[in-house]
């Protein structure tokens, strides 16, 4: 049984989760034509599996300019790398990695958008305040002197924060949904994240969590999920945009037809960022399911990096003794 089933297990046979039934779930429309389904109480159905791949990058490159999306033919590029780009022979003193067929990086989704974020207009991130920009500069030069230098990524703590970003693989989420609750749970590392829709208060400020803490409403046919109480020890993608604990998120989910979930989520960090930003991307439905990630075991990668980083030392300290002499 894997860990992520015993969470949502516990859940149901406490009551906190009791799953809209199928039957009865009926269809309406929107306004532009097409069917929503919606479960007996008349909300929209947004529960099942959903994949947020791809390589459509958090920030609009500098190269296109100004261009809100790719033409075709840059857009048919950017897949065709993504597809290949690991069959390619290692550079060199390079070990390589795997090849494509672990990867799961999606393409430029049909929009073709040279960037998730959608505000700012120009699709860039606002700029850092200064408390945010020596934050950034200080977990960038973190060091090896021992497991708590490195990330909670490194350390198979937790593989993504809030919102989750797209990265190489994993990029599913499944939805559960009842009058009362909404969980979601990520493929990544399977995190759930359990969410009441009652209108409770969010948890004392002086309590903080990796994930936060959420709380959802209905916003006609948009479930809004609102969540504070982080911590900032986590990042929002692999490569860094870090986060103070003052992060808030606000996060839409509109089921816009029956294959597609508009995913739509704010940031609101006052102490990192100038402004809040807005980033959006469809999320197909897929036909599949949601399998077990484990991180590495033992985590032999955490041992060898701080191995790594002691040989370095002793060579040094040998290079400096040799150069005394």
């Amino acid at each position: 049984m894997t860990k992520w089933s015993v969470i949502v297990g516990l859940a149901m046979a406490l009551g906190w989760l009791v799953p809209v039934p199928v039957i009865g779930q009926t269809e309406t429309s929107r306004s532009d034509g097409r069917s929503v389904p919606r479960t007996p109480d008349g909300k929209p159905d947004i529960q099942g599996v959903w994949s947020f791949a791809t390589i459509t990058p958090l920030e609009r490159p500098n190269e296109v300019g100004e261009s809100e999306r790719f033409t075709e033919e840059e857009a048919a590029a950017r897949d065709e790398d993504a597809r290949t780009r690991n069959d390619r022979p290692p550079r060199a003193a390079s070990t390589g990695t795997y090849n494509s067929f672990w990867w799961d990086r999606g393409d430029t989704l049909p929009n073709r958008r040279t960037s998730l974020i959608v505000d700012p207009p120009d699709g860039k991130l606002p700029p850092l305040t200064p408390t945010g920009q020596t934050r950034e500069d200080t977990l960038s030069a973190r060091g090896f002197a021992s497991w708590q230098d490195r990330s909670l990524w490194e350390r198979c703590v937790q593989r993504g924060g809030v919102p989750r970003l797209p990265s190489g693989y994993n990029n599913n989420l499944q939805i559960l949904q009842s009058g009362d609750y909404v969980v979601i749970l990520y493929e990544m590392i399977h995190e759930s994240r359990i969410i009441p829709l009652d209108g409770q208060p969010h948890v004392s400020d002086t309590i903080r969590q990796y994930q936060g803490d959420a709380r959802a409403r209905w916003d006609d046919d948009t479930l809004v999920v609102e969540t504070t109480n982080f911590t900032d020890q986590t990042h929002l993608t692999f490569s860094g945009v870090h986060h103070s604990d003052g992060l808030r998120v606000v996060e839409r989910f509109t089921r816009t037809d029956a294959d597609e979930l508009l995913y739509e989520f704010t940031i609101d960090d006052p102490s990192t960022w100038t402004r809040a930003w807005t980033a959006a991307l469809p999320m197909p439905k897929s036909d599949g399911r949601i399998y077990e990630y484990a991180c590495h075991e033992g985590n032999y990668g955490m041992a060898n990096l701080l191995s790594g980083a002691r040989t370095e030392e002793e060579t040094a300290a040998g290079a400096q003794q040799t150069g005394l002499r």
